[in-house]
């Protein structure tokens, strides 16, 4: 449902009746009825409100950092540090954003505001409760069926952090009761047709209540959403996130929560969701940064990646690794004063042997090797009468014969240069692979010719997952609290078993759309994604309805849908307006002409405006917007340009995750052919407007596009 705050992202009306069955049409206060006196005493309370918040911050501030020594007082001193973060008010943001009465239950006779953090008055008692709160969850769910207890529930409506509007939907006494047919918020209509731009923000005000299970869903449970553009999932995510962190506090923060987004202009664009919900402490990055051991310099073919981010590679690594042990070379002879201890050849192979069918990581079989060496010997010298303590046992495990012979039999690994040399051996790759991969698919990953090291090699995104593989065979990566993934469906099986070993022990909160999925080597499926992912018992939660993308835009992607992913059902859209889309054919010439007056017609409208198109076309497309005097940014990796505001290019391999109010989309023929899943893309590109989307094209639309194309003036 569209944010009160203020989304570009995610903005979503209030669903119709199947979804909440709607009270009587509510009443609503407009801004220009200063003599409300329901708003005037709402404004007094913001006001009380804010003035209770920032004593609450003057509060933490007067703390002092006292601990027993430097190290406890810098870790005081941080935390008051994020306590205060926490507490800043943001004037541009409403501190509530809806109010709940109650009739019945614990809490009968109670009225609370709802916003997005706890704000008390000086005797403690709260003025402002937070919405991830048990007594807030009747604003995201109740209904007259089902009223929870409520005898109202009261929205706001804001400008800026301007209380401007209330509605009101009462639930007992005069009045209540299912009324004539669905009514639809008015205020959260307003909402999301006003025009946006920047970084995306919180949806908290507008949780819808299939929304609102995933968010409040329990911190054991995995669960894996499949949402089409418009439907919430990204924002689903990051808001379950925040309920983590609020209501399973110590478990996350004990084990840590992390975000993982498809590329750094992504991360840009979502960023302020958490800080403005409180959370300052979760770490975003992408999967390319959190793998980055060594730089990515060179980009894989398609047929590369696909069989570098295939499961089989982990078989091969495994195998690998493991080629790198040697037989004891002969008896291993320790030297303690007048006596000498013995172990066999045989005896060592034996305590290597035992070790491998334990299945230990590498690096902890290494080290056990050297404690059982050291015990065989200190049993020797306890039978000879020999009086033996820990000291002793540690003393022979780090004497040299024995640091030497597991040094010859278990010789340290490095994962990077143990996919360095075996992208690089042709003959420990064969070794490897045989079996596995086919001697096409051995030459298709062989570097030819090798590197000199790692240094000097090419390394690409492909060869950094192979990487973390085989870190995570020499020693266990350990795992977090909770990992939230966006734009899972682009994942490789390699990918997946990244993402899947820091969550082994934690819980997993995976969103994607299969329409969307771009890369070679996605796997297609949710089930074969989440096998990869190790999380078998994941729930599968559908979002169907789409709050965002009009509804003539949103069909006419969707007549891709049939080529992307063959019966996947098309969700809903709730918005629709016959203006929003426009396909214009042009001829070549015509082309300059055409996009020049296209982005100043959307320039003339508020709000934001791309231009999407082939990666390789967006240099001439920038050079035709500036011959045109159209001032414009081109939004690049960093995410640069992300924040103007203005008209702004995009590389269509970018687009995927952002969102903007009017869009421009040239040549889409040229997307669909650029790549693999070209169709793909073009899907992703045609459902980042949520105003109004524009289609130029002097070549043929693609096929299924090219079927009564809508025209528009």
């Amino acid at each position: 449902m569209p944010p009160a705050g203020g989304t570009q992202r995610d903005r979503q009306p209030a669903p119709t009746a199947p979804t909440t069955p709607a009270a009587p049409v509510p009443s609503v206060a407009p801004a220009e009825a200063c003599g409300d006196a329901v708003l005037a005493a709402e404004r007094d309370h913001l006001e009380r409100s804010r003035e209770f918040l920032r004593l609450m911050r003057e509060d933490v501030l007067s703390l002092r950092a006292l601990g027993g020594d430097p190290v406890s007082e810098e870790y005081l001193k941080a935390d008051l540090y994020r306590r205060v973060e926490a507490l800043s008010d943001l004037p541009d943001t409403p501190l509530f954003f809806g109010r709940l009465d109650y009739a019945a239950g614990d809490f009968s006779g109670e009225r609370f505001h709802v916003g997005r953090r706890h704000v008390h008055d000086p005797a403690g008692r709260p003025v402002v409760v937070d919405w991830r709160a048990p007594v807030s969850r009747p604003f995201y769910r109740a209904s007259p069926p089902d009223p929870m207890g409520l005898s109202l529930r009261r929205r706001f409506g804001f400008s800026g952090g301007e209380l401007t509007a209330h509605e009101d939907e009462v639930f007992t006494g005069p009045g209540a009761g299912p009324g004539p047919g669905p009514a639809v918020s008015r205020i959260l209509i307003d909402e999301i047709e006003r025009p946006r731009s920047g970084p995306m923000r919180d949806i908290v005000a507008t949780i819808a209540p299939d929304q609102d299970d995933i968010v409040r869903a329990d911190a054991e449970q995995t669960l894996c959403v499949q949402g089409a553009p418009g439907t919430g999932k990204t924002a689903v995510g990051l808001h379950r996130v925040a309920y983590l962190l609020y209501a399973y506090a110590g478990r996350m923060s004990r084990g840590g929560v992390l975000v993982i987004g498809p590329n750094r202009a992504f991360l840009s664009y979502i960023r302020n969701v958490l800080p403005a919900l409180g959370e300052l402490n979760v770490t975003q990055t992408t999967l390319t940064d959190l793998l980055s051991r060594v730089p990515v310099r060179a980009a894989d073919t398609a047929l590369t990646a696909r069989i570098k981010g295939d499961a089989r590679m982990a078989e091969v690594l495994r195998r690998a690794l493991w080629a790198g042990l040697a037989e004891p070379a002969g008896p291993l002879v320790l030297a303690r004063g007048v006596r000498r201890w013995r172990l066999s050849g045989g005896e060592l192979a034996d305590l290597v042997a035992g070790l491998r069918e334990r299945g230990v990581r590498y690096d902890a079989g290494r080290e056990m090797l050297g404690h059982r060496i050291a015990h065989v010997i200190i049993t020797q010298m306890e039978a000879a009468g020999e009086s033996c303590d820990d000291r002793t046992h540690e003393s022979v495990r780090r004497s040299r014969p024995v640091r030497a012979a597991v040094d010859a039999i278990w010789p340290k690994a490095d994962p990077v240069r143990l996919v360095l040399r075996l992208l690089s051996d042709p003959g420990l790759l064969a070794a490897a692979a045989d079996g596995v991969l086919d001697e096409a698919e051995q030459q298709a990953i062989r570097w030819d010719p090798p590197p000199r090291g790692p240094a000097s090699a090419r390394w690409t995104a492909a060869d950094a997952v192979l990487i973390d593989e085989a870190a995570d065979l020499i020693a266990r990566i350990p795992s977090l609290s909770h990992v939230v993934l966006d734009e899972a469906q682009d994942l490789s099986p390699m990918e997946c078993r990244a993402v899947g070993r820091r969550c082994a022990t934690g819980s997993a909160t995976v969103l994607g759309d299969l329409a969307q999925g771009t890369s070679p080597g996605a796997v297609g499926s949710w089930p074969g994604l989440l096998e990869h992912l190790a999380k078998g018992d994941t729930q599968l939660r559908v979002l169907q309805t789409g709050y965002r993308v009009p509804r003539q835009i949103l069909d006419f992607a969707n007549r891709l849908l049939d080529a992307l992913v063959p019966g996947l059902a098309p969700v809903r859209s709730l918005r629709a307006d016959p203006r929003s889309l426009a396909v214009r054919p042009v001829t070549g010439p015509a082309l300059p002409a055409a996009l020049a007056d296209a982005c100043a017609d959307a320039m003339a409208s508020p709000g934001s405006t791309a231009v999407i198109a082939a990666d390789d076309q967006v240099p001439a497309l920038s050079r035709l917007l500036g011959a045109a005097r159209l001032e414009h940014s081109v939004l690049d990796g960093a995410a640069a340009g992300l924040e103007s505001g203005g008209l702004l290019v995009v590389p269509v391999t970018l687009a995927k995750g952002l969102e903007f109010d009017h869009v421009i989309v040239v040549e889409p023929a040229r997307i669909a052919a650029a790549e693999e899943r070209g169709l793909h893309r073009l899907y992703v590109a045609l459902t980042r407007a949520v105003s109004r989307l524009t289609v130029l094209h002097a070549e043929p639309l693609p096929a299924p596009l090219a079927v009564r194309a809508a025209t528009g003036p």
